[in-house]
């Protein structure tokens, strides 16, 4: 059976050539091609796709309006073609946080060539977002935050300490679920490093999201800052997230080296970093997204005395990382997203905290 995309994008170019990409593959095909949302509500009832490639600017019907309501209607995967501006990225984000699974970016120059350049990452988004999970859900207003099962109350962490360390991975499905565990975290809560698969330009976007939506305060790395309580630092799209030494104090390190696992950022580096600097004082938690990225990482941060918790399949969009993680003996515990915060948070309250030694 092959994957029946449909594509919606006001630009005929960009339908071309989306359609050829897509029309070049052995196991998917267009099912139509669609010039603004309208038509293509119509060419949804027609033609059932499996996944759905969608323009954020539009004419008749803004993409993101539309996506809201699919979302609510008729659940299914969709991939957000955006362009790569800050406005772009700022839409984007809203859109990954009303149930989008993915998004690619146009490029800025020669876009017939450049989209032909992404034939790889187009179609390997295409075939994950259509073994991707989609459930209907009631969406939260612009701004908004949603765990999954519900948000739960906060929890207080007594423990604030520059030692305890919370190491973050996670790829497709991940900005939701990465918004929706650190919501739940307290002021005081460690340090956490968040390596997410992302294109450099959204990054900023994702953390300046967050910062407005947490307790704690969200940023992207720069690279050398003191990783302090109450902070997380996410990995900037163009470069490695890693953590390192500064005599007494963790700090972020950041490494434009060749891409790990075809990704950089990368959370095998990160986690593999975490267990040479942190060891016995890491949390590790992998979550959503597809392939083996940070199993490898995770079972050295599990060797060198972390613990470190995985997403449950059931709540997961892509139950990808974190199954290679946990197949290869990496995980102490598996739980649902919405119940991971307080698992990690207890598990920190009662294991104590000493003074970081050197």
């Amino acid at each position: 059976m092959k994957i029946k995309v449909l594509i919606v994008d006001d630009s005929a170019l960009i339908r071309s050539v989306m359609s050829e990409i897509i029309g070049s593959q052995p196991d998917m095909e267009v099912v139509g091609v669609a010039p603004d949302p309208l038509v293509a509500r119509e060419m949804i009832k027609q033609t059932n796709p499996d996944v759905l490639t969608l323009d954020v600017e539009m004419p008749k019907m803004d993409g993101l309006d539309f996506l809201e309501r699919l979302m609510r209607l008729r659940p299914m995967p969709v991939i957000m073609v955006s362009s790569l501006t800050e406005r772009g990225s700022e839409i984007t984000m809203r859109a990954l946080e009303l149930g989008a699974v993915d998004f690619v970016t146009k490029p800025k120059l020669s876009i017939q060539s450049g989209m032909l350049e992404y034939t790889e990452l187009i179609t390997d988004k295409i075939r994950i977002a259509s073994k991707a999970r989609i459930r209907p859900r009631s969406l939260p207003p612009a701004g908004g935050t949603q765990a999954t099962g519900g948000v739960l109350p906060p929890v207080r962490n007594p423990l604030t300490s520059s030692e305890k360390l919370i190491i973050i991975g996670a790829s497709t499905g991940g900005t939701e679920a990465i918004k929706n565990f650190l919501v739940q975290m307290p002021s005081d809560c460690p340090g956490i490093l968040i390596t997410q698969h992302m294109p450099e330009g959204f990054t900023r976007s994702f953390a300046k999201r967050l910062d407005g939506l947490c307790k704690i305060s969200v940023s992207e790395a720069s690279g050398g800052e003191r990783v302090l309580p109450g902070h997380a630092y996410i990995a900037p799209g163009h470069s490695h997230l890693l953590l390192g030494r500064s005599g007494a104090n963790y700090v972020t390190q950041l490494d434009q080296g060749p891409p790990v696992n075809r990704h950089r950022p990368s959370v095998d580096v990160l986690f593999k970093s975490a267990a040479v600097y942190a060891g016995k004082n890491a949390v590790g938690v992998i979550l959503t997204g597809m392939g083996k990225d940070g199993a490898v990482g995770m079972l050295e941060m599990k060797n060198a005395g972390a613990y470190n918790f995985a997403q449950d399949e059931a709540s997961c969009v892509v139950f990808g990382m974190p199954r290679e993680a946990i197949a290869i003996g990496a995980t102490h515990e598996v739980g649902p997203l919405n119940e991971l915060p307080t698992k990690i948070l207890h598990y920190l309250a009662t294991h104590g905290s000493r003074a970081l030694r050197v």
